[in-house]
């Protein structure tokens, strides 16, 4: 009996582990359909608008862009995925440890600076920023690339399909603010079980919402990190109020991105390659915390 119920919380806690990818995906792929059926039928069924702003050229412009960011996002994801930043498989140096070494009991082995032990990925990762609930991995030095260029894509998509989804909130809002259009706005599963709107309303007013909240979301996350990429920090060493690694905007750029940093962030698949080996850094400040 106790071998079986730990097979089925082991089997929870692997479902749970990737049960935000799943609905990352399914959220992506609705809005993505979504604001697809706002540009192919939604579209302003006058004839002489058809002719301008909603002509089949400019159609195909919208469906493009739209689809070129959700490229973008699946490949930068998969690429983050599959690209492991911990130090299973790399060889960490010889017997001279320098400055910022440490030693990590749990994978018994010295660990280089800037690297630490994630317990959710119960291996040490090279210059770890964080673990990502999302993706159900590490942010470190060899998949930051991937993750900051995702983030990028997923605050310009979101960013597009709030501005397309404008007319949503104009129709929903268009007898004025009552109770009735509040709670289709705050509450649309509410709405939708009681019977007070149909599934189509219920539709989009949860993908209007839900493109506005990740808007916010993801926005704080992209310049938070474009904020740290630019100083040269980690999340940890911001915690600690540390810059010992700063190579100046430049550099930081380059030891981020790699040395095609100016264009590697259009398609994943531009080669650009890191100038260091995640093990060692040039040391340009203290390493002490800032009082």
């Amino acid at each position: 009996m106790t071998t079986l119920a730990a097979k089925v919380f082991c089997r929870l806690g692997r479902f749970c582990q990737h049960l935000p990818v799943v609905l990352n995906t399914f959220l992506v792929f609705s809005i993505t359909g979504e604001v697809s059926y706002l540009v192919l039928v939604e579209a302003p069924l006058d004839s002489d608008q058809k002719k301008t702003e909603w002509s089949a050229w400019w159609k195909l412009i919208h469906l493009v862009a739209q689809y070129f960011m959700l490229g973008n996002i699946c490949w930068n994801a998969l690429l983050f995925l599959k690209t492991s930043p911990s130090i299973k498989g790399v060889f960490l140096g010889g017997e001279v440890m320098g400055q910022g070494w440490r030693y990590c009991y749990t994978c018994e082995t010295h660990t280089p600076p800037r690297c630490s032990h994630c317990y959710d990925c119960d291996v040490c990762v090279l210059r770890r920023d964080h673990h990502c609930v999302f993706f159900g991995q590490c942010v470190g030095f060899s998949n930051y690339r991937y993750f900051l260029s995702c983030l990028l894509f997923m605050w310009s998509g979101l960013l597009y399909a709030t501005l397309m989804n404008a007319e949503v909130f104009i129709i929903i809002l268009k007898e004025g603010v009552t109770v009735h259009s509040v709670l289709l706005l705050l509450v649309p599963w509410i709405m939708l079980v009681s019977g007070q709107v149909s599934a189509r309303a219920f539709a989009f007013a949860f993908i209007a919402d839900t493109c506005v909240v990740g808007f916010l979301l993801v926005s704080a996350f992209f310049f938070f990190h474009l904020f740290l990429m630019v100083r040269g920090q980690t999340t940890r060493e911001w915690y600690s109020s540390r810059r010992p690694y700063s190579l100046g905007l430049l550099g930081n750029l380059r030891h981020t991105l790699g040395l095609r940093w100016y264009i590697c962030w259009l398609c994943p698949l531009i080669p650009s390659p890191l100038p260091g080996d995640g093990i060692n850094f040039l040391v340009t400040g203290s390493l002490e915390p800032t009082q």
